[in-house]
């Protein structure tokens, strides 16, 4: 699926780049791209860096949850929703390299209705408010991650186990109102609506369920570490103190991975637990689950489709990244010459590589999460949700490692949810400063996204992230909304990635046939994504 290479002679048309260098400035910017494979490892960087990051609130917590939902059964989407992003991400990287254009100024450059910017830059900043929301839940979690390892006044945990006591009440209740519904006559087809079941109760329990404000005190530990979160990343955030923290996490964010593939070889020596081949077929073979809790685990399963491996939001930030990382100035800006179509096609090639191996490492990730969920958390009937949400993912890896490895998990899970969170409020900072002199100048900042809105977001941000956090506290919630927000937008994607693949690309950088092929499939699964999860989003909605 190389570039092919077409003769000089043909006519290009090729976007005008932010600004025209002077030949000076174009000498000490250009750079020829490496021609063997480990000199291109040494120049690749925003792919791999996804690959490190990627293990986030998707991975993490919508896809394991997916798998508790829905068994095995859906592997095949969570599979798809990695791979079939590539094509877009390399296309956008590759209209970014030969123009210099950042992706929201090459959204507002698409033909269509327009209200001051482009309607789908609009719609993305409807996207990007419930992402801010969404990271509200993942600092949420990050809180229940320290409030377990770390109490303050152990508020949280006393949450944890008034809300276990009366689960096993309400299981025992339960079971006793369907033995005298049955003891009365009651055919199965006659017995009441669950919801009708579920409020016969907590009337025989005489109290509602233990949750935030309710038997409980209305600012719990998770949360008071969720504020700790959320205020001290902005003097770390507005001081640009990235490196040290994104590399850490990184390191940690890689162990954590490494030791969820090893649990999913080591269940197969725990008969209890073990993977079958039968297991993995059906999670291979394009059915939906089975029951009456298909439709919330397909819309869970859309959700995650929106934000696992090369999300949404990613697909948006990558070509800042690439911009960021050099490939566009070392290309150079376009002045006919055989030797700009070279640099292009090498550095190009740099970005494709590096785009696919990180695709494979984080779909390599993604599955493990998924099979654990689908292994140990449906088979045991654990749905991460609400303030049981950490506490019910750690126990994926207690078969394998026993009791003594929560903490492990809650270390891994601050590692993964914080580095997420940072990572994501650094790279949404940049993004809506560029958005910010789209609306007001038409185009992005000639020196890069404005300073003093990156500050200014980089201060706003976490404060809308924890106000969220504070009045919805349902983290899962929050995470599955941002997803279907997500999915939404994947289309309006792939249909820029093809606009600018046939209206905009220099005929010598064209790809080949089977390229585009696979471009038009990974178009087509994200359309057909971003429809069924708008459809199980209002369903979702009307049922309330």
């Amino acid at each position: 699926m190389a570039d092919r290479n077409v003769s000089d002679s043909h006519q290009e048309r090729v976007p005008s780049r932010r600004s025209q260098p002077s030949p000076t400035q174009i000498d000490e910017g250009v750079r020829p791209p490496p021609r063997h494979f480990l000199e291109m490892l040494l120049r690749m960087g925003p792919g791999m860096i996804i690959a490190a990051a990627v293990v986030g609130s998707g991975e993490l917590i919508l896809t394991p949850r997916t798998g508790a939902e829905a068994g095995f059964t859906l592997l095949w989407l969570i599979i798809l929703g990695c791979v079939s992003k590539v094509f877009v991400q390399v296309e956008l990287g590759r209209y970014a390299i030969q123009s210099g254009q950042t992706t929201l100024l090459a959204i507002n450059r698409l033909p269509g209705p327009r209200f001051r910017v482009h309607w789908m830059l609009w719609y993305w900043v409807v996207m990007f408010v419930v992402s801010l929301a969404q990271l509200g839940g993942i600092a949420h979690g990050v809180g229940q991650a320290l409030a377990l390892a770390f109490p303050i006044n152990g508020s949280f945990t006393r949450l944890l186990a008034a809300q276990e006591q009366w689960d096993a009440e309400a299981a025992r209740a339960r079971q006793e109102v369907l033995d005298e519904l049955r003891r009365t006559g009651h055919g199965r087809e006659k017995i009441p609506a669950r919801s009708e079941i579920e409020t016969k109760v907590r009337q025989r329990l005489g109290r509602p369920r233990p949750n935030y404000g309710v038997g409980a005190s209305w600012l719990t530990d998770d949360l008071l570490w969720a504020v700790v979160i959320c205020l001290g990343s902005i003097p770390l955030l507005t001081c640009g103190r990235y490196r040290l923290i994104q590399w850490v996490c990184t390191i940690l964010v890689a162990i954590f991975t490494l030791v969820t593939v090893f649990c999913v070889v080591a269940l197969q020596f725990q008969p209890d637990w073990a993977i079958t081949w039968r297991d993995l077929a059906s999670g291979l073979s394009f059915q939906l689950p089975p029951g009456a809790n298909r439709w919330a685990a397909l819309g869970t399963a859309l959700a995650t489709f929106g934000i696992i491996g090369m999300g949404t939001n990613e697909l948006i930030t990558y070509p800042y990244w690439c911009l960021e990382k050099g490939y566009g100035r070392y290309t150079g800006p376009y002045d006919g010459s055989s030797a700009w179509v070279s640099r292009a096609l090498g550095w190009m090639r740099v970005m494709r590589a590096d785009a696919f191996l990180s695709m494979v490492i984080y779909t390599f990730a993604t599955a493990a999460f998924y099979i654990l969920g689908a292994a140990i958390l449906h088979r045991a009937n654990l749905i991460p949700s609400g303030a049981q949400m950490i506490a019910h993912l750690s126990e994926m890896y207690v078969p394998v490692f026993g009791s003594w490895t929560k903490l492990f998990f809650l270390t891994g899970a601050f590692a993964v949810l914080y580095s997420t969170f940072f990572s994501a409020m650094a790279g949404h900072s940049r993004v809506a400063a560029d958005a910010v002199a789209i609306v007001v100048t038409g185009e992005s900042g000639k020196q890069g996204p404005p300073q003093r809105w990156v500050i200014a977001f980089a201060i706003g941000f976490p404060v809308f992230a924890l106000l969220t956090c504070l009045w919805y506290r349902e983290p899962v919630g929050l995470i599955v909304a941002s997803g279907f927000m997500q999915a939404i937008m994947l289309p309006m994607l792939a249909g820029t990635a093809l606009y600018y693949r046939y209206r905009e690309c220099s005929p010598a950088l064209r790809p080949g046939i089977l390229w585009d092929i696979c471009l038009w499939i990974s178009a087509t699964a994200l359309l057909i994504a971003g429809i069924a999860g708008a459809w199980m989003g209002l369903r979702q909605l009307l049922a309330g």
